[in-house]
């Protein structure tokens, strides 16, 4: 794997992050939208995200300063009882998939969520997404349910899994 670097998104980040995910939408299988973002919905998204030195919005960049991947911890319910417990989202561009990406993600997200004191990972995947399936785990995450038909990508109704990882 090439050198990468992982720091906290930027507003020059936001095209970046905007085409990675824009790309899950078309391709279809990693997100329950159905239409594109636009720049103005993506940032809307990370401001959402605060305070961001709990809830980090990160990317990924290769050695040339390109952006290949982004990341995030969410809170996973407002209600405070689920304190401690974030959603973790991870996407890749396609030019650089398959190349560990997707992992070094996911473990940088891992160990920001234990040094915030999370105690528990969620991530909700498309169950027949084979790559996300076997990061969870590689990563020893548990799918504890399915979520049958549950989400429409426009012309079928797939099940999603959700998957947790205590911490």
């Amino acid at each position: 794997m090439t050198q990468v670097s992982i720091r906290p998104a930027r507003e020059e980040d936001l095209p970046a992050i905007t085409a990675i995910y824009n790309q899950a939408v078309i391709a279809g299988g990693a997100t329950a939208d159905l239409t594109p973002r636009t720049l103005d919905q993506r940032r809307a998204w990370v401001e959402s995200h605060a305070p961001r030195t709990r809830y980090p919005v990160v990317v990924m960049e290769d050695g040339a300063g390109e952006v290949v991947a982004f990341g995030s911890l969410s809170r996973y319910h407002e209600r405070e009882g689920y304190d401690g417990v974030d959603e973790l989202s991870y996407y890749v561009d396609e030019r650089h998939r398959q190349a560990g990406y997707g992992s070094r993600m996911v473990d940088w997200l891992l160990s920001a969520a234990r040094e915030r004191g999370v105690r528990m990972a969620v991530t909700l995947i498309f169950a027949e997404n084979a790559g996300s399936t076997a990061l969870m785990h590689r990563f020893g995450f548990h799918r504890f349910g399915l979520l049958p038909r549950a989400c429409s990508d426009g012309s079928r109704l797939l099940d999603m899994a959700y998957w947790y990882l205590d911490l």
